[in-house]
């Protein structure tokens, strides 16, 4: 879902930023998840990734449309993922939703992208979650296709409905705060302890402000924590906090 698009400032890896400061925690009913300066969430007891909304060929789709934009997205989202994936090995991973921008963008990835998603799902198992852009994925990208999944007391969705234990995506989370006398809007993840939304992975997406009325059915609190990402670490700011 998604109501405007910023000009965010995408992951860049630096090398002089120690791996601990890229990470921060955030639990969903007392399960601790490790959350990615990348946007996407790590379960180290499971060994299981979880990110969401890649919107892969969203740029081949707005092509299609007339609306010309560097054709470089599904690269650059591919690699970033791939970085994620070395850094935390997963035994598991869990794409929660809109992973191809619409119905029939899977057949417009090139042979180069077709391989990548291949090699990244090599000796591991991977779990496609249906989304409102790709609710009839193919059965032949590889992994498993699902509506949900159920681990425990965590439930993985695409969109959020507010339940206990539910982790999803759809909302594309952001958040503006106020740093050194000016304002800044980045992704973020939104929690309180019970339930999260994960912020966009993909490098086309765009963003809702966590203070939209969306949010509000979601979690019951006034209050709830934006995990935002930041240049080099993931900041825990209060929702109230935010513009």
């Amino acid at each position: 879902m998604e109501r405007t698009v910023t000009a965010e400032a995408q992951y860049e890896h630096k090398t002089e930023t120690a791996p601990a400061m890229r990470m921060a925690r955030v639990s969903v009913l007392d399960v601790d998840f490790v959350a990615d300066l990348s946007g996407a969430l790590y379960w180290e007891d499971a060994r299981l990734l979880i990110v969401s909304d890649l919107h892969l060929e969203k740029g081949s789709s707005f092509a299609e449309r007339g609306v010309l934009l560097p054709p470089y997205d599904t690269v650059a989202t591919l690699a970033r993922l791939s970085e994620v994936i070395v850094r935390h090995d997963p035994r598991t991973v869990i794409a929660l939703g809109d992973s191809f921008h619409d119905r029939t963008a899977h057949a417009r990835l090139s042979r180069e992208n077709s391989d990548a998603i291949s090699a990244l799902q090599a000796g591991r198992d991977w779990i496609w979650i249906a989304g409102n852009h790709d609710p009839d994925l193919p059965r032949d990208i590889g992994g498993v296709v699902a509506e949900e999944i159920a681990i425990g007391s965590i439930v993985f969705r695409h969109e959020p409905t507010g339940a206990l234990g539910e982790i999803a995506g759809h909302l594309h989370p952001k958040a503006r705060v106020s740093t050194r006398g000016r304002s800044v809007e980045r992704r973020c993840f939104a929690g309180d302890g019970e339930r999260a939304v994960m912020p966009a992975f993909g490098s086309y997406t765009g963003g809702l402000s966590i203070r939209d009325s969306a949010f509000n059915a979601i979690f019951r609190a006034l209050d709830f924590t934006a995990h935002v990402l930041g240049d080099r670490r993931v900041h825990a700011i209060s929702s109230a906090r935010c513009y």
